[in-house]
């Protein structure tokens, strides 16, 4: 009758769950494996949707919430050390300032223990854990878990192979739905690592990277090392044989070369390296502080300080073999055109293998990007050695020295971004965002005004009158000087966010100021007081601080509805969460947009509801009962069982606008509001809510 009952309820969460929009990405199934007469292994298989990631139990304590097992004590057996998992998926986050340890697609949790006892007996406890993709997290919950251990294996023979199946049990992501899996786990599966990123983005990202590569190859060609090189290499075509195709020959062959060289090296990276390896270099402080340095030697070696040059017995190797003439030679003349530019090449190389590694997991990663490299790299030189003759009248001039100077200040800049992630990754706060940025000013600033001819290097000639060419690239720097500065006072500087450090690393920042002094500002209306706006907020003093700057919230539904009905003003809920990163990113790509922000502060009235804030204890007046009759004594629990019960949702960010006198808490909108940062499409929702409400 007991079984009856429990497949009855777990029929009728089933079907809860179906009919449920909630978002339920993570599915669970729990086995048992005996290791011998005394030890059994307790396995938390789990199998996310694609996109999904949780976090790994290793987590920084700055970071998102990590994964956590809590076990019931039992008299029937003891655990043995803690929960065992997979090698994480490590990545330098922006947004917590730390290293995000993360799984995804399928892993495996493990826990052994020790049996007291040779009869049956189940072990229970909770999981507790934080889910999130690409545009909303799910806030954490306690999901109970129950492992039926069977009775002791007799045969000695059968300890190593017995897997007992569980129930098919799949406990889904705060929805606490069962849901029965279609098979059960290959042997093989148990073991993957958690990266398992679906066939159509591992090609999206392979053809993007090898044509960012391809680009960068060609790019290459203008650089100071790289330009002076296409006479020389291509002065062997010019003094070949009259025959035309033993000439186009020797060309495909020559460009085939320096294509076959990169993506050797490519290979070789790849095999030696791997992917976690290359997700290494370019996510840990001790390869990015290499990178600085190597940046800032060139860019040393660039302002004139002293010159890199390969081993000159490497070089004249090149060059011997290549004097015999043959079908080898094209190879010889390519590998000494890589080897003499490899001062221009290499650092571009070593940046391109960073970004690329930062992206993507894929094995393929220096072949690809190598090869996209090497071909775009071949490209110039391969067309003109089919027609030499155009070098001819090719001459090297003084410019060819403004070209690398202005490199040797690019070099400087960009190197700065690979000492900002060593630093945010070790906590230094050395380059704070307000740090960065007044290097960046000064750097370009010091570039202006040398292409000014203010400031002369050795090799420059002297600049007795500027070209078209020179007088844009002036203006194009002073603007982006000029664009930057705002940014030192907090503005977000949308357009090179990627390259700078985040916001909450800035010091000062008037926009909080202003906030923290209890005023804001919006532009096109009069500067609001706002001791019109409650003091004594409810949690204001935990969760102020994660509020946006130069906005006021409630942080408690009941406080935010008696406010409103007194200004008259719709409701505008928002679902969030102290480690939610793509909250944050909503922010600050559309929570700051000027027009969003007179909306928000001028036409509604704003209610934060923090699903994530479990350290916050609730006053036994303001804790409820959910459904199942838990109490819910946290204000996190309390704000995610809110959006669950009412809304059918689980993920933050969420949005949703509310009419203060509707008992039933319905929406103003045909649809609630969820991860887009569109300026104008979250704008649409705003003008519907508003509209809707001025009909009641």
């Amino acid at each position: 009758m007991n079984r009856l009952k429990t497949l009855f309820l777990a029929l009728c969460m089933m079907v809860t769950a179906t009919l449920s929009a909630q978002l339920n990405p993570a599915h669970w199934k729990f086995n048992v494996k005996e290791l011998s007469a005394t030890e059994v292994e307790l396995q938390f298989q789990l199998k996310l949707d694609d996109g999904w990631h949780i976090y790994s139990q290793k987590s920084d304590p700055n970071g998102p919430i990590p994964a956590e097992f809590t076990f019931t004590e039992d008299k029937n057996y003891k655990r043995i050390g803690g929960v065992a998992e997979a090698k994480p998926h490590e990545e330098m986050d922006d947004i917590f300032k730390c290293v995000v340890r993360s799984f995804s697609g399928k892993t495996t949790f493990r826990q052994k223990i020790k049996r007291n006892t040779d009869k049956a007996f189940e072990v229970k406890g909770s999981m507790y854990y934080q889910l999130c993709n690409d545009g909303s997290c799910i806030a954490p919950d306690d999901m109970p878990f129950t492992f039926k251990v069977p009775e002791s294996s007799i045969a000695p023979a059968a300890e190593d192979t017995a897997n007992v199946e569980q129930t098919d049990t799949d406990t889904t992501d705060q929805a606490a739905a069962i849901d029965t899996m279609a098979k059960p786990e290959e042997p093989k599966a148990e073991l993957n690592e958690a990266q398992d990123v679906p066939e159509d983005k591992k090609q999206q990202s392979l053809f993007g990277l090898f044509f960012g590569a391809l680009l960068a190859g060609i790019l290459t060609m203008f650089t100071p090392c790289v330009f002076p090189m296409i006479p020389m290499t291509v002065n062997f075509f010019m003094h070949s044989s009259d025959n035309k195709r033993k000439n186009r020959r020797q060309a495909w062959a020559f460009g085939l070369s320096i294509v076959f060289i990169f993506a050797v090296i490519g290979a070789l990276l790849s095999l030696v390296f791997g992917p976690d390896s290359l997700n290494f270099i370019g996510t840990h402080g001790i390869p990015n502080l290499i990178f600085f340095v190597i940046f800032f030697i060139f860019s040393l070696s660039f302002f004139g300080l002293f010159e890199i040059k390969m081993p000159e017995k490497w070089v004249n190797a090149s060059d011997a073999q290549a004097d015999k003439g043959g079908l080898m030679a094209p190879f010889f003349i390519a590998l000494t055109t890589v080897l003499v530019s490899f001062s221009c090449t290499g650092p571009i190389i070593s940046a391109a293998l960073v970004e690329f590694a930062t992206s993507t997991t894929n094995r393929w990663i220096g072949l690809v990007s190598m090869l996209g490299f090497g071909l775009g790299f071949a490209l110039p030189f391969t067309l003109l050695a089919f027609f030499p003759t155009v070098l001819k009248n090719m001459k090297s001039g003084g410019w060819l020295n403004s070209v690398k100077i202005v490199f040797a200040f690019l070099e400087l800049a960009f190197g700065l971004k690979f000492l900002s992630m060593a630093d945010l990754f070790y906590g230094w706060r050395l380059l704070d965002r307000e740090v960065y940025l007044a290097l960046w000013i000064v750097i370009f600033t010091l570039m202006g005004i040398y292409l000014m001819g203010k400031i002369k290097f050795k090799g420059d000639e002297d600049v007795h009158h500027i070209g078209i060419i020179r007088l844009f690239l002036i203006i194009a720097t002073f603007s982006f000087v000029v664009y930057m500065v705002p940014g030192m006072f907090g503005a977000p500087l949308k357009a090179i966010s990627g390259f700078i450090p985040p916001m909450n690393t800035q010091d000062f920042n008037i926009e909080r100021l202003v906030s923290e002094n209890n005023y804001y500002v919006v532009e096109g209306s009069s500067s609001t007081d706002a001791t019109e706006f409650p003091s004594n907020v409810k949690f204001k003093d935990q969760l102020h601080k994660y509020s946006v700057p130069g906005y006021h919230e409630f942080y408690d539904l009941d406080e935010a509805k008696a406010y409103a009905k007194q200004q008259n003003k719709p409701i505008f809920i928002d679902f969030t969460g102290i480690n939610c990163g793509n909250c944050r990113q909503m922010e600050q790509a559309v929570w700051t947009d000027d027009a969003v922000k007179k909306m928000l502060n001028e036409k509604f009235v704003l209610c934060a509801l923090y699903c994530d804030a479990n350290s916050i204890e609730l006053d036994e007046a303001d804790c409820i009962t959910d459904d199942n009759g838990r109490t819910l004594n946290k204000l996190g629990k309390k704000n995610l069982y809110f959006q669950r019960s009412h809304y059918k949702m689980n993920a933050q960010p969420y949005y949703v606008i509310i009419d203060a006198n509707d008992p039933e808490n319905k929406p103003l909108t045909k649809d609630n509001y969820s991860y887009s940062p569109d300026v104008d499409k979250f704008m649409g929702f705003l003008n519907e809510g508003l509209e809707n409400y001025s009909k009641k």
